[in-house]
């Protein structure tokens, strides 16, 4: 599957933060680099081979995102613009943009959006399903020993500084890693997702929520962050069942 190269430009790096999460939920996108300075990306792009995907603000200091665009373009396969104001829909489409997003979007609207532009094959996501279902890592608490670890025995990852702890349904994992850095490697599954900056978590293998506290099977208990609450509440309405009110 080809993984296309993403880059982000936007003044504030709280949005980025958030599209980072969100590009990482995409199983053939990646963030190749991402800039608040748009003067810099200019440069920066200009002089670099043509990436996949730039997603561009418009409302940036020094030098417009449609002002950008039209630097940019030719460097970029698709062009999505993020921005809070309706009123740069005409100006996008002049530049030949492929959408436009509406701040603030739900990860499941980028999610929409990215895979109609780049979409991917069902036959090989399946297949990577079936052949990717177990890897590797070095375990710190057995002098680096290599372990085994099946993807459907993983229940949560937690960030430990510079390495983090593996939770399985049988035994913990310690390994020298950024939880950034392995959480590459659960793109390809959805049931993997992060609520919380410090955890990604199996959603197999949730037992119970209690408002924003989320309780694992193996009793390890996850507060939901403030930047993912509005991506758990959708996940929780899309999958609680209500019953009908008796008349």
């Amino acid at each position: 599957m080809y993984i296309n190269k993403c880059v982000i430009i936007d003044d504030e790096p709280y949005a980025i933060e958030g599209l980072k999460t969100y590009i990482g939920s995409i199983p053939n996108l990646t963030l190749f680099k991402s800039y608040t300075d748009p003067v810099q990306a200019l440069i920066d792009l200009t002089a670099s081979d043509m990436v996949d995907l730039v997603l561009l603000d418009i409302d940036m200091p020094k030098i417009t995102g449609i002002e950008l665009s039209r630097e940019i373009r030719q460097k970029t396969r698709k062009l999505v613009f993020t921005t809070s104001y309706t009123e740069y829909g005409y100006q996008a489409f002049e530049v030949d943009a492929d959408a436009y997003l509406l701040k603030p979007y739900t990860l499941s609207k980028f999610a929409a959006t990215i895979l109609k532009l780049f979409p991917i094959d069902e036959k090989i996501a399946q297949e990577s399903k079936f052949i990717d279902d177990y890897f590797f890592v070095k375990n710190k608490d057995e002098n680096l020993k290599i372990v085994k670890i099946r993807y459907d025995e993983v229940i949560a990852v937690e960030s430990k500084q510079n390495y983090v702890m593996i939770h399985t349904v049988s035994k913990k994992v310690v390994t020298y890693m950024s939880l950034t850095e392995i959480s590459k490697i659960f793109k390809p599954y959805p049931r993997f997702e992060q609520f919380q900056r410090s955890f990604i978590i199996c959603k197999d293998h949730i037992d119970t929520i209690d408002g924003n506290t989320i309780k694992m099977i193996n009793g390890l208990q996850i507060t939901v962050g403030d930047f993912y609450k509005k991506v758990f509440a959708e996940f929780l309405s899309n999958r609680l069942i209500k019953a009908r009110r008796q008349e």
